[in-house]
């Protein structure tokens, strides 16, 4: 509802904006968000968005909302929304495409990655202001020392392995992405990845990606149908047409 103590009278009363003049993140021209809130439009109330617009493969990081449950509204495009249940402690990954929905209970871990160039997704928060914390955040601003003694790491190798994470990542992979392990970074502006994905007439039900398979499939729609929820680790990843890349620390 809107807020009970405004003054619908007032001169300074608000009803329309244009989102173009509130960038939250830019990443480039195909990458960036928008935002709304009461500080925009003062006549809100409990309600604000997100206006995300990204390319095949960009991601928008890790993160919760401490304060605010959020529904992903996907506009044109596809993407994937990946949350952890944190009663169940299973990942969850939803394939949306344009008038699909998928709804983040709030403080749950989450993100989206854009499973086709000129995706537009609408993220609707129920709360006046949506507050995140960023995984970038967590893993930049958290000594290695403690990092590395809590989970027993080596310190060293943690610190090197972050170090190129300097500020709020928010769309990532970051412009300037640098892969130390050798391999390319994910194509970001719809360039053929390869090697092109191979339809296969049975999914592969093996374990998780190992030394000489290729690195992306493509499945056939009516598995992908009967997939409401996978775990991207406990299968390749599938989406028609869709290449995915290995997850970091598997072969291929």
């Amino acid at each position: 509802m809107a807020v009970s103590y405004m003054d619908f009278t007032a001169p300074s009363v608000q009803f329309t904006y244009d989102l173009d003049e509130n960038p939250l993140f830019k990443k480039d021209e195909q990458n960036y968000i928008n935002s709304l809130s009461i500080n925009q439009l003062n006549t809100l109330g409990n309600v604000s968005l997100l206006d995300i617009f990204l390319s095949k493969s960009n991601v928008v990081e890790p993160h919760i909302h401490q304060n605010a449950s959020e529904l992903v509204y996907c506009m044109a495009g596809g993407a994937i929304v990946s949350l952890i249940n944190p009663f169940t402690k299973k990942l969850l990954n939803f394939a949306i495409k344009p008038g699909e929905v998928a709804n983040v209970p709030q403080g749950w871990w989450h993100y989206e990655m854009a499973t086709e160039d000129n995706t537009h997704l609408l993220a609707i928060f129920d709360a006046p202001v949506p507050d995140a914390i960023f995984a970038s955040d967590m893993l930049r601003l958290t000594p290695a020392s403690v990092m590395a003694h809590t989970y027993c790491l080596n310190e060293a190798e943690y610190q090197e392995a972050i170090a190129p994470i300097k500020q709020t990542v928010v769309i990532g992979p970051p412009a300037d992405c640098q892969r130390r392990d050798g391999a390319e970074k994910p194509p970001v502006q719809g360039q053929p990845a390869q090697p092109q994905p191979q339809a296969l007439s049975e999914p592969f039900q093996g374990q998780p990606f190992a030394s000489g398979f290729p690195v992306g499939y493509a499945y056939p729609n009516a598995w992908l149908q009967a997939q409401p929820a996978y775990s991207p680790y406990d299968v390749p990843r599938a989406y028609p047409g869709y290449y995915y890349p290995t997850p970091p620390g598997y072969g291929g």
